[in-house]
Formats: structure tokens, sequence, C-alpha cells
């Protein structure tokens, strides 16, 4: 059975994606493709380079336990010299420069290429004067992630064989349609989330950004689910989180720690149905959807 695996965009939220590579590595269980937008496609690279999610979840804790050492990650990715500065655009918003943001975070163990991953990636990205969605695997993996991961009001657009891109959940937050004939069953993790608060008081101007930006991005998702949902859904409890939290990455680790036993008896679930067709066909399997909430057949 050829597994696809496809990881959606949100921020911070995506670190709940390790709880999810976690369960199919105790499970034994490796994708044949993954397809990823965002920090989906960053996080996707790293399980696509070999790397197990106990792996990422180390160099990620690493990566992010403090404000000193993301700032000092951070001012590594400065322009060399004012040229260089004038060059890229000087002072304005969307000022860091996402393929040096991502050289600076990405594991070592993500190679060069695409060509030398272990498992085919496949990942989104915004065609901002096309107008459409670009799924790139092919060549520079560091330019295809910067681009994937250009969110409009934090990362100059990123120019890749001509085009100019953005943020790859602008189109498709969650992938998991192009998967679709590729492989047998498709797993999909939804971390996209959503503003929540109790209403008392008015979001900031940027919490009002992200938060239109989550409700268009959930809209799009919602609609693409009616038309042909993936054959496991799963949605972590992320939308208490902002997108820009990685500080508070342990604690996004400890309140989804138990979505990981979750996402692991869907999985196996879907696995035992397919090995078990008749005991799928009574459980309404292998079309099955999880979340925190409940865990029922689609119908």
């Amino acid at each position: 059975m050829r597994i696809g695996l496809a990881l959606g965009g949100g921020g911070a939220r995506g670190i709940a994606h390790i709880q999810v590579l976690e369960a199919m590595d105790e499970l034994g269980v490796r994708p044949d493709r993954i397809v990823g937008s965002s920090i989906g496609a960053i996080v996707g690279a790293g399980f696509a380079a070999g790397m197990q999610g106990h792996d990422i979840r180390a160099y990620m804790v690493d990566c992010f336990a403090s404000k000193r050492l993301v700032l000092g990650r951070l001012w590594q990715t400065r322009p060399a010299n004012f040229q260089d500065f004038f060059a890229e655009g000087g002072f304005r918003l969307g000022q860091l420069n996402a393929k040096r943001v991502v050289a600076a975070f990405l594991p070592h163990e993500v190679p060069i290429t695409f060509e030398a991953l272990k498992i085919p990636l496949g990942v989104m990205a915004t065609d901002f004067y096309g107008r459409v969605e670009c799924r790139i695997e092919t060549g520079d993996i560091r330019s295809a992630l910067a681009a994937s991961a250009a969110l409009p009001a934090l990362f100059r657009p990123v120019r890749r064989d001509g085009q100019v891109l953005i943020d790859g959940g602008i189109f498709n937050p969650l992938p998991f349609d192009k998967l679709a004939g590729e492989v047998d069953r498709i797993v999909a993790i939804d971390v996209n989330g959503g503003p929540e608060r109790d209403g008392d008081r008015l979001p900031t101007p940027l919490e009002a950004m992200m938060g239109a930006s989550q409700l268009t991005m959930q809209a799009i998702i919602e609609s693409k689910l009616k038309m042909s949902p993936p054959d496991i859904l799963l949605r972590p409890p992320v939308s208490p989180y902002g997108v820009l939290d990685f500080l508070r990455i342990r604690e996004i680790l400890e309140e989804t720690a138990s979505f990981k036993e979750e996402a692991k008896q869907a999985i196996g679930r879907m696995i035992e149905a397919e090995s078990h067709p008749q005991t799928g066909a009574e459980t309404g399997l292998p079309v099955f959807r999880g979340n925190t909430k409940s865990q029922e057949p689609a119908d």
C-alpha cells in the first residue's frame, strides 16, 4: 500500500506535525510521497531526507530554545553589505529574506536538491504574477522551501526559475489533492487552526491580518474536503497558538502530546483495513477522519 502524506501550513502550529511523524515512526510506516505547504513543506523536507520524527523534534526544540538563539540565527541572515541591502529593497514591510532564513534554520540532513531526497517531496508555492499554484519537486530545495514559506507580511517574495513566488498556503494550504492518483491512501494533517479569543478585545492589526489569512485558508480547505477528502484527516488542537509562536515550542508539543496516540490509532486502523478488507468494510474504513474531538468513520 502506497501512502501519501500531506502537511499543511500554519506557521508555529506546524510544530504539531511532529506528533504525526512520530506516530508513523512508531508504526514502522514511511510515506511513499510527501507534499507540503509552508511549514508543512519544511517539516516534510526533513522527513523526506530520512530524519525520524524524534530527530526533527530535537532539532526544532534546539532551534527555538530561547529568544537569544533565534535572534542569533536571524542576525546571520542580514545582508552582507549595503549594496546587497538596497538591492533587496531596503527597509520595507516583509523585509526578511526567506531564502536566508530557511538556510539558517534548516537541518543539515536536508540535501541541496530534491533529487537527493529519500522520499519524493512536492513543495507548494504561489506564482504571484501567474496567479496559480506551483508544485516544485526538482532542483534546489532551499529556494523552493523559502518560496513556500514566504508569507507576504513577513518575507519578500522569492524569485525562482523566472517566477515571483510567495506562500504556498495562499492557493493550497493543505495540498492533499496533489497526491491523488499517485498513492493508494492519503493522510492529511491540517494545522491551519483559526482565530481563538473570547471577543472581549479587538485583535491587533497583525492578529487581524493573520486571522483573516487563516479564515481564508480554512475556507479553501473545507471546499476541497467536500470535493474529494483524504483517507485520513488529522487536526491537532493548535488554534490557541499564533503563527509566530515558535518560542512556545515546548508548550505546543506538550499540549498536542495526546494527539500522537490518536494519529497512531487512525493510521493503524487504515493499515489494518487495507490488510483485512472485510474488517475495513465493517468499520467504514478506509476513509477515516480523525481529530481531537472525535474519531468517526467518514460517510
